[in-house]
């Protein structure tokens, strides 16, 4: 649940003061977001009662806030609401456009059925509550021009600094939800994501948030204005009774489409979003390089030294996120259970102790981005070899000084895990990253086997020969690094042991940053002895 009951009092009543959000009041949740970000606090709970939140002294005793990637918007904005005395209303229930499996991977979208306004009086923990049980990703999954039969809580804005900001959600159609919390100078996003195990993390905004059409509504949202209307003033302030009005998206500003369909005319079809192209000063770019440039103020540029330091040392947070999400499988003891008959219908969206403890959507996104790494770094050469103006370098031999960054950054990168034995491994960046692709999502699993071990790391792991068969046969599972969250993947044993090509993917990707330095290093006219960038 969104938060755990206290017992009820003044201090969690909800009273609101203020007919709408004021642009102070949207300023200032951004200033909210953006401390929680800063804080580098680890969970939601531990967010809401770190010195960063300044509302947090005012909460009743004995709170204990929760939330997964869905719910984390919804919580952190009507936690904010809450202590201002703002208007707050959320949709309540969603139905697919079309027939869905699984509302919140529909092929169509979906549309909205209920809403619920939270209003004076009502009691705020319980309304967190129910936040949790009515909020999945599939509430995120409306089409940007779907207002009727109501309106969607959020709006697709403009893709512009003063429209992309601290606060703004972004939606992976993939099943994943995150906050912005900071935009670097550069145009880099930085943005706060919880887990099912009530984890919260830390990232930049890459492309392990695909893009996908408009029915699916992936990309960035803001909410959209509010205003309570038909309330009654009391004596003391407080307005009491009315509903919530939400703005239509021709009435906000900076509503706009280009994030969907490019910044050219808007295609006639829905279908046709692919063909949507994004022109910056005259020049067609990739969407997440328009992107960028657009956040940045409308030049694009990179300074390779430090985007590989920063993405090695975001891979490294990231291994230590996975870490804690073992840790707490291991602590429930499910790797002492035996394995299920068949794997979940999917492993990547389900319920129950294979949502909360296993981690192949959380260990898909990690091994992207190693895999983007080794593509940035490629790309950067290409960069340097064209004499590209874009790239922020000075020097002369830019695999030798990326390859000098990397091996610093990793350096620092420690990561370890408690064998079944007992005995602590401990091991650096370079092995995580060799071992990435044997690195088990199956929480029913020993320890040894959720790390990668091999030889006599491995011999402590109490896995009997059933389980052994298990890990080999998902082998192709764990090379497979995009989520197919429509795809029915209850496979039994015999089933990931038949060699069906239509399961999983034969080879895993290449990660090996290091070793396409070194290469790079080592190639005849490496090094430009009359470096002109600036």
């Amino acid at each position: 649940m969104a938060l755990l009951a206290a017992p009820a009092s003044a201090a969690s009543t909800y009273v609101i003061r203020q007919p709408a959000w004021s642009a102070a009041d949207e300023r200032g949740y951004g200033e909210f977001i953006a401390a929680i970000g800063g804080s580098g606090c680890r969970s939601v709970d531990s967010c809401l009662h770190d010195a960063a939140n300044p509302y947090a002294a005012s909460d009743p005793r004995g709170a204990h806030f929760l939330s997964d990637c869905a719910d984390l918007p919804y919580v952190l904005r009507f936690y904010y609401a809450w202590h201002r005395g703002l208007p707050f209303s959320y949709v309540a229930e969603v139905s697919p456009r079309g027939h869905a499996s699984d509302i919140r991977y529909s092929a169509r979208g979906n549309q909205i059925e209920a809403r619920r306004d939270v209003l004076s009086g009502d009691d705020a923990l319980d309304t967190l509550e129910m936040l949790r049980d009515a909020v999945s990703s599939a509430t995120y999954r409306i089409h940007p021009g779907l207002e009727e039969p109501r309106e969607s809580d959020f709006y697709s804005p403009a893709i512009a600094p003063r429209s992309i900001r601290p606060g703004t959600v972004i939606y992976d159609p993939n099943g994943h939800l995150a906050i912005i919390w900071k935009i670097e100078a550069d145009g880099r996003l930085r943005y706060i994501d919880a887990h099912p195990d009530n984890s919260l993390t830390r990232g930049y905004y890459d492309r392990r948030f695909v893009r996908a059409s408009p029915g699916m509504s992936a990309g960035f949202k803001n909410w959209r204005p509010q205003r309570l209307e038909g309330a009654r003033r009391r004596g003391d302030g407080v307005l009491v009774g009315g509903h919530d009005v939400y703005a239509r998206n021709a009435e906000i500003e900076d509503f706009s489409l280009t994030q969907f369909f490019g910044t050219g005319p808007r295609p006639g079809e829905d279908s046709d979003w692919r063909q949507g192209r994004f022109v910056l000063n005259g020049q067609t770019l990739d969407y997440y390089d328009y992107v960028r440039a657009r956040m940045a103020g409308g030049a694009l540029h990179f300074d390779p030294l430090k985007e590989v330091a920063d993405m090695v040392s975001s891979n490294c947070d990231d291994l230590g996120y996975r870490a804690e999400a073992v840790n707490l499988a291991l602590q429930a003891g499910l790797q002492n259970q035996g394995e299920p008959a068949r794997l979940p219908v999917n492993i990547y969206g389900t319920e129950g102790d294979w949502e909360v403890y296993s981690t192949p959507s959380r260990d898909a996104r990690l091994k992207t981005a190693f895999m983007e790494l080794r593509d940035n770094a490629e790309r950067f050469m290409s960069l340097y070899r064209a004499r590209d103006p874009r790239l922020v370098y000075g020097g002369a031999d830019l695999a030798g000084d990326m390859l000098a960054v990397y091996d610093r950054a990793a350096a620092a990168c420690t990561i370890s895990y408690i064998r079944s034995d007992g005995e602590r491994v401990t091991f650096g960046y370079e092995e995580a990253r060799r071992r990435m692709f044997r690195l088990s999502f199956d929480p029913y699993q020993c320890a040894e086997r959720r790390w990668g071990a091999q030889g006599a790391e491995l011999a402590s792991c109490p896995d009997g020969a059933v389980k052994q068969a298990w890990y080999r046969a998902q082998q192709s599972l764990r090379n497979q690094i995009e989520r197919t969250y429509e795809a029915h993947m209850d496979w039994s044993l015999a089933d990931l042991q038949s060699g069906d090509p239509r399961i999983g993917v034969a080879g895993a990707p290449d990660t090996d940053t290091r070793a396409y330095l070194v290469a790079q290093k080592e190639k005849p006219g490496a090094r430009f002895s009359d470096a002109r960038f600036p």
